[in-house]
């Protein structure tokens, strides 16, 4: 077992390894969270900061769980209210944090390659918790456990990913992931919510959702992403669930045992129909919340272990 990151931006510079390590790691951390018994102890004496520029209550919740599950010293910055805000520079940001001593950084900015800059100017590991359009790999990661628990394998699916895919971090990450691990992807989009140079994920690309659905293992809606949006992608709301939300018919494209994914938050009777969403039977909307945890915790102990091993050196 290998997991030589010392931090985690993204996931196109993982090797497979790498990935199938901490998805082992996280699976026992989600039976232990399961049971009540999760190590306090694997980062005790190590304090985490959760900087989040962008407003994300499920992901930094998720973040500040994991950390206090495994016993670090948690605290959030209010980036909203910040000196940010009074014209202090990323870089400024960068050498206010050293100056704390932090090991463990967690970060979410609206802007591409903001946390990968943050990490070039900080002594501490850093985890990218999404950062505009470019990738969100503990997202992805979640999604890859959720599946593998679901399917019992991670590999040589049939997997749709479908909606906004032209704004999505959730898509780039999923689509570099889900192919590192032999797996089929197709991409379900309107031509407006497809990005250009989609192509080159070497990825399937379908504009009808029936079609882009038949016989796949996973089915992965995305959410609209209108913050990113600065023309009329869509014709309306409800055109756009007529034809790319996700229904009980379009659903039957599927095969019989797909499951439903999304990464939340979810805007019912547009991205998905309520009844799906809450299916007990097909939809793994909750455990990828619950697998949200345990990747984090994983993520953390392994780039923790990292950390405290370079400075012994």
């Amino acid at each position: 077992m290998t997991f030589r990151a010392r931090h985690l931006l993204g996931i196109e510079h993982l090797h497979p390894t790498e990935i199938t390590t901490l998805l082992d790691l996280a699976d026992t951390y989600a039976e232990a969270n399961r049971a009540g018994t999760a190590p306090r102890d694997r980062l005790a004496g190590l304090t985490q900061i959760n900087m989040f520029f962008e407003n994300s209550t499920r992901t930094q919740a998720s973040f500040e769980m994991a950390g206090k599950k495994l016993g670090a010293d948690v605290m959030n910055m209010s980036m909203q209210t910040s000196s940010v805000k009074k014209g202090e520079t990323l870089i400024d940001t960068a050498l206010t944090l050293n100056a704390m001593h932090p090991d463990l950084l967690v970060v979410r900015h609206p802007s591409s390659g903001a946390v990968d800059l943050l990490a070039q100017k900080v002594n501490c590991a850093v985890l990218n918790a999404g950062d505009g359009r470019h990738e969100h790999p503990t997202q992805a990661l979640l999604d890859a456990l959720t599946i593998r628990r679901a399917k019992g394998r991670l590999h040589r699916l049939s997997i749709a990913i479908c909606g906004d895919i032209a704004h999505s971090r959730v898509a780039r990450s999923n689509i570099m992931l889900l192919g590192k691990m032999e797996n089929r992807i197709r991409l379900i989009a309107p031509p407006t919510l497809m990005p250009t140079g989609i192509a080159d994920f070497g990825a399937e690309v379908f504009t009808d959702m029936r079609k882009g659905l038949e016989g796949v293992d996973v089915v992965m809606m995305l959410r609209l992403q209108k913050e990113r949006m600065d023309g009329g992608f869509i014709p309306s709301e409800r055109e756009y669930f007529h034809r790319y939300g996700l229904d009980a018919e379009k659903l039957s494209h599927a095969k019989p045992d797909a499951i439903v994914m999304h990464p939340g938050p979810m805007n019912r009777g547009v991205e998905i129909d309520g009844t799906i969403a809450d299916d007990i039977n097909r939809s793994v909307i909750q455990t990828q919340v619950e697998m949200g945890v345990a990747v984090r915790m994983a993520a953390m102990d392994l780039l923790a272990q990292n950390l405290r091993a370079a400075r012994a050196a």
